[in-house]
C-alpha cells in the first residue's frame, strides 16, 4: 500500500487560477508570479465552459497542470474540482493524477466532487439528480482509490465499471484527495472517505459534519472570492460584470446548463446584490476580515479568487501586504 501525501498542519494561503478568466499561457505566468510571491499552494479549477461568456475561457485543466509541474518548484497544485464520472471516468481522473503527481515531485493535490450541469451536460448522458450523483460520486472515489494502490483492478458499483485495469505510472506518495461539499451530506462523504474537504462558504456545520464523519485533524480548504482594484468602485464593477454569478443561489450553480443560462439567472441582480458577496478593493483590513469569518468557520487553507484583469496588481499587494499580515495571524 502506497502512502497518501499528508496535506495537514498549520494555515496555508494559496492563489486561485481561474480557467473561467484566463488562457493556459496566463494560468501558468499566474501560478510562477504566485509562488515567487509567497503562496503555499494554486487551485486550478476544472471546467468545460465558463460561468458566463464574459469570462471568455475553458482550457483544458490537466494540460496547465502538467505544465505547472515543470514550471514550479516550491507550491502544492490543486485542481479544484473534477467530476470524476460522466465528463471523466474515474479509471481516467486516477491516471491523470499519478501522473500529475510525478510531474509536481509530489505536490499534487486531487479535488473531487459531484459536478456542475454546466461541465458535464456535454457527454449527452443526461443530468442526474443530487443524490445519484452522491452515488455516483462514492463510487468514482472508491474506484479511484483501488486503482491508485498499482493493483488491477475491476469494479463493479451501481454506476461506475471499471475493468482489468491497472496504473502502472505511479508515484510513491500518492496525492491527497479533497472532496467538494455545499451541505451536509456531501460534508459527510468528505468526512468518510476524503483526506480533506474544500467549500467555498463560511458555513460551520459543514466542517461540523466533516470532522463528525472521520475527518478530524484533516485540512479544510477554502476559496474566498476577491476583486482588486485601487479603486473600489471599480472593482465592484469588474466583479458585477466579470463575475455576476456570485449572486446565484441555491441549486442554480449545479441545474443551470449554458454559460447564457446564467446570464439569464443573474440579469436580474443589482450590482449591490452580486458584490457583497465578494471582498472588493484594495483595503487590506477587509481581506482581513473575511479571512477571519473563514477561520472562524473552521477552514485552515484559505485561497484567493481574483476576479478580473488586475492580477499583476494583486500579486503585489499579496506580496507586500496580505501575505505578511497573514503570516501573523
Amino acid at each position: 500500500m502506497r502512502e497518501t501525501l499528508k496535506v495537514g498542519g498549520c494555515m496555508q494561503f494559496g492563489y486561485t487560477l481561474a480557467s473561467e478568466e484566463f488562457g493556459p499561457k496566463e494560468l501558468v505566468k499566474n501560478a510562477i508570479r504566485a509562488e515567487e510571491v509567497g503562496f503555499d499552494f494554486v487551485g486550478i479549477s476544472d471546467h468545460f465552459h465558463p460561468w458566463v461568456n464574459a469570462q471568455g475561457q475553458s482550457p483544458f485543466s490537466w494540460s496547465v497542470i502538467g505544465a505547472l509541474g515543470q514550471v514550479t518548484k516550491r507550491v502544492d497544485i490543486f485542481v479544484e474540482v473534477v467530476c470524476p464520472f460522466m465528463r471523466y471516468h474515474p479509471a481516467i481522473v486516477a491516471q491523470a493524477a499519478a501522473t500529475s503527481q510525478l510531474l509536481s515531485d509530489g505536490r499534487f493535490v486531487l479535488g473531487l466532487g459531484s459536478g456542475e450541469n454546466l461541465n458535464e451536460h456535454i457527454t449527452g448522458e443526461g443530468w442526474p439528480h443530487v443524490a445519484v450523483r452522491q452515488a455516483m460520486l462514492r463510487e468514482a472515489i472508491e474506484a479511484i482509490q483501488r486503482l491508485l494502490t498499482g493493483e488491477q483492478i475491476s469494479y463493479y458499483g451501481n454506476f461506475v465499471t471499471v475493468e482489468e485495469a491497472r496504473i502502472y505510472s505511479l508515484p510513491d506518495t500518492l496525492p491527497p484527495i479533497i472532496i467538494s461539499a455545499f451541505g451536509p451530506k456531501a460534508a459527510r462523504i468528505a468526512g468518510e472517505m476524503g483526506d480533506g474537504l474544500v467549500s467555498t462558504a463560511p458555513k460551520t456545520e459543514i466542517v461540523q459534519t466533516f470532522e463528525k464523519t472521520g475527518g478530524q485533524g484533516k485540512p479544510k480548504y477554502a476559496q474566498i472570492d476577491v476583486c482588486f482594484a485601487e479603486d473600489v468602485k471599480e472593482a465592484q464593477q469588474i466583479a458585477f460584470r466579470q463575475w455576476p454569478n456570485a449572486g446565484a443561489n441555491g441549486q442554480l450553480t449545479t441545474e443551470l446548463r449554458l454559460p447564457a443560462y446564467f446570464e439569464q439567472a443573474t440579469s436580474i441582480l443589482r450590482e449591490e446584490q452580486v458584490v457583497k458577496q465578494i471582498t472588493c478593493g484594495s483595503k487590506l483590513e477587509e481581506y482581513l476580515k473575511i479571512v477571519d469569518t473563514y477561520q472562524k468557520a473552521g477552514y485552515d487553507r484559505l485561497y484567493f479568487h481574483n476576479i478580473g484583469p488586475h492580477q499583476t496588481n494583486f500579486l503585489q499587494f499579496a506580496q507586500n501586504s496580505l501575505l505578511p499580515a497573514l503570516r501573523q495571524i
